[in-house]
This record gives structure tokens, C-alpha cells and sequence, in this order.
């Protein structure tokens, strides 16, 4: 069985992920990552979990400047994405990329209409939707930014481009270089926004919000994608393969809309529940309760390891992964251990992410731990303080139960583990004496 894993599976699933479409989306998604993660910062001191300070910022009229700032960094995701996603793919096949990530954003912004309705009824133009600028336009910035991808660089291999003389230089070379292919682009998109405006009265990226990804985002937010993500992330780091990339690559997307569309409720002056829109399923609930202190929860192998080993090995091998699983960093304990293509782990590694999703889900659809707003912290923030953050005391008590509960999964197997190293270890010790 593991044979055939070897050479069909995981081959077939490496061959996918790394496709110029794949290797730019996961590449392009990492745009995004520091806006999110400064905007939480502000996010945080708007929304301190202590009501004096949050009615003292009130009172000097700081609310506004810091909920600016969340608005300008959360709510321009998808414009990075897709600019970010575009150039990545340009970048990869070997071209100048800047203007394809330019043309990508132009097209991304023809798609969206230009004007709202105030809240007097009034009809206001030349302005950027905001609204479609964040999570609820992440499909389609994804989409956009892959066929501009493509197509800009299609172009370039055919060499179908304006060709400058020699000694122009390179930033007005570049810029006549995209030309053509930024004509095709622009026109193909003003095509598809005037044919569903005149026909349908709507735009081409409200239908795949409600077509493509909302259906995506309910998928993710379930038992079903909870299962999922919990068995695929440590399931390909069982071979070697960076299981963290790959599913986080394909679904943090979806994820991060869930969590931007919960922050919405909270600054629509809303209860967060299911019962107003709210989702469970986030990327806190993946980065903070099913990938925390590593792929697999092996925090509790390295506890076992630094308090109970009876092997020198495992003593060891604890004693270097601990400072790092504090860190959600477990390389050490993955390679070194190891449990990397080792069967005596391989269940409670893929099961540990699986049995902690669901305590989550559960805990979250009943209310015992409240949904997570829109504060996300670094992936390298430890344990407890990571919870406390993104969902108060609840959440850090609940992630503090799920990493006492992974040394007890892993227990009868590093322990049965631990014993056959002693037993190796008293062999060769033995053998060495001769």
C-alpha cells in the first residue's frame, strides 16, 4: 500500500500542486498575508477585550482611525490577490510581470460596477466598491488573476508583442511590450461587464460570488471540509510533502472569506452567530486548532519526549523540537522522529487535526466558544496566546484542552515507539561491548 502511495498518489497530487496555475495562486495568496496580518493589529486595539479601553479609544476618536486602517489593509485583499497572482504566473514563465499584474487589477476593477446607492438613495459614481475589493471578491480576483496570467503570457511566447530598438530603455520597452496583450484583456473584459450588464442587469464577478463561491465557502464551512482538511494536511506531510502549503495554498481563500464576512457582521453592528451569516469554519479555525504547534498537533509527541523518553534518541530529538513547537514550527520532531513515513505514527498524526477540528466545530456551533471576527495573528504566535487572541479566554482554555488531548492520542504509540529505540539502543550498546 505504501508502494503504490509512493509512486501513483502522491506523484499524481505533486504533479498537480505544482502547475504554474497552482505554484502562482499559493504564491500570489502570500500578498495578501501582511495586510492581514498589521490590519489585525489595529483590529485588536479597536476590539481590546476590555471594555474601559475600547470606551476610553471611543472617547479621544481613535475607533475611526483605527477601523480605517482595518478598512484600508482587510478590505483590499482581493486587490492584491489579484495583482499578486498574475505576476507570480508572468514571473514563473520567465517575462516581465509588473504589467500583467496592472492589467489583471484593470480587469479585476471593469467587472465591478463603479457606483453605489447612499443611504439617502442617491446614486454616487467613480467610486471603488469596497465591498467587492475584500473577501466577497476573492474568486473572482483568483480567477482574473490566472487567465491574465495565462493569456499575457501566452502572448509573450508567441511573441506577439510591440518590439522596441535597442537602447530604449527597459521600464518604456515594457510598457509597449504589454500593450497588445493588455488591449486583448481590457476589451475581452469590457465585453464580458457590457454583456451582463445589457442582458442581465448584474456583473460578471456578483455572479460567480453567488454562483462559484459562496456554494465553495459553504463546502469549507462544514463537517465535510473540516474532515477534509484535518485528514489532507498531515496525510501529505506522512510522505514528505508539504501538506501546510498545498491545502492551505488551495483553501485559504476560502477561508479568509469566511473570516472577513464574519467581520462584516461585527461591523454591521451585529451579534456574530450562524443565525446572522456567521461561519466557523476560518482560517483561525485551521491555523489556531488543526495545524497548531506543527502539521499533525505533535506537541504531544515532544512533551512525551522531553518528560518521559526513556530513549537517548527521543530525549534528545525532544530537547531540540520543543523551543520550535512553541512556534508551530515541527520539522524537528517530523524528520527527526521520525514521522515522516513512519506507520507506528502515521494514525494519530492524520487523526490528531481531524479530532481537534471537530471539538472546534462543535464547541462554536453550540456557543460554548464564540465565532472568530476578523484578528489574525502570525502563524508563528504560540499556543494559548494565539487563541486568546483571535477568540478570547474560551478559545485559549479550548486550544489549551486540545493540546493536553494530543499527548494522550499520541501516548500508546510514541510510547511503544520510545521502547523499541531503548531496546535498539541497549543492542548497540551491547554489540559495541563485544
Amino acid at each position: 500500500m505504501k508502494q503504490f502511495l509512493n509512486d501513483s498518489i502522491v506523484p499524481t497530487i505533486m504533479k498537480f500542486v505544482n502547475t504554474k496555475a497552482m505554484m502562482a495562486l499559493r504564491n500570489g495568496i502570500l500578498y495578501t498575508m501582511p495586510l492581514t496580518i498589521i490590519g489585525s493589529f489595529f483590529l485588536i486595539i479597536a476590539c481590546f477585550p476590555y471594555d474601559p479601553v475600547v470606551e476610553w479609544l471611543g472617547s479621544v476618536n481613535l475607533l475611526g482611525p483605527l477601523f480605517q486602517v482595518t478598512g484600508a489593509t482587510f478590505d483590499i485583499i482581493a486587490i492584491a490577490a489579484v495583482i499578486g497572482i498574475a505576476y507570480e504566473y508572468v514571473k514563473a514563465e520567465g517575462y516581465p510581470a509588473l504589467n500583467a499584474g496592472i492589467i489583471s487589477f484593470v480587469c479585476f476593477l471593469i467587472l465591478q460596477e463603479s457606483s453605489v446607492m447612499s443611504a439617502g438613495g442617491e446614486e454616487v459614481g467613480s467610486v471603488i466598491n469596497k465591498a467587492w475589493t475584500g473577501g466577497k471578491g476573492m474568486i473572482c480576483a483568483i480567477l482574473i488573476g490566472l487567465i491574465v496570467g495565462y493569456v499575457y503570457s501566452l502572448f509573450m511566447k508567441k511573441d506577439i508583442r510591440i518590439k522596441m530598438p535597442a537602447g530604449v530603455p527597459e521600464g518604456v520597452a515594457n510598457s509597449f511590450t504589454s500593450l497588445i496583450p493588455g488591449v486583448v484583456l481590457i476589451t475581452s473584459t469590457f465585453i464580458a461587464y457590457a454583456l451582463f450588464d445589457i442582458i442581465g442587469n448584474t456583473t460578471l464577478l456578483e455572479l460567480i460570488y453567488d454562483v462559484i463561491q459562496t456554494p465553495l465557502q459553504g463546502m469549507t464551512d462544514s463537517l465535510g471540509g473540516v474532515i477534509m482538511m484535518g485528514f489532507l494536511i498531515p496525510f501529505l506531510w506522512f510522505f514528505g510533502v508539504h501538506g501546510s502549503t498545498i491545502v492551505g495554498g488551495i483553501m485559504e481563500p476560502m477561508l479568509l472569506a469566511n473570516t472577513l464576512e464574519n467581520q462584516a457582521i461585527l461591523d454591521a453592528g451585529l451579534k456574530l452567530t450562524q443565525a446572522n451569516g456567521g461561519h466557523i469554519v476560518t482560517k483561525q479555525f485551521l491555523d489556531q486548532f488543526m495545524t497548531v504547534t506543527g502539521a499533525g498537533m505533535t506537541i504531544g509527541v515532544v512533551m512525551f519526549m522531553v518528560f518521559f523518553a526513556k530513549s537517548a534518541r527521543n530525549k534528545e530529538i525532544g530537547r531540540l523540537s520543543a523551543v520550535p513547537a512553541l512556534f508551530n514550527i515541527n520539522e524537528p520532531v517530523l524528520f527527526g522522529t521520525p514521522i515522516t513515513l513512519n506507520p507506528m505514527l502515521a494514525v494519530p498524526f492524520i487523526a490528531m487535526p481531524v479530532i481537534s477540528g471537530l471539538i472546534l466545530y462543535f464547541a462554536q456551533a453550540t456557543g460554548l466558544v464564540p465565532l472568530f471576527g476578523g484578528v489574525l495573528v502570525p502563524w508563528t504566535t504560540p499556543p494559548i496566546i494565539s487563541g486568546f487572541l483571535v477568540g478570547g479566554w474560551q478559545t485559549a482554555l479550548l486550544q489549551l484542552f486540545v493540546l493536553v488531548l494530543s499527548f494522550f492520542v499520541y501516548l500508546p504509540f510514541i510510547k511503544k515507539l520510545d521502547k523499541m529505540n531503548v531496546e535498539a539502543e541497549v543492542a548497540a550498546a551491547a554489540e559495541e561491548a563485544k
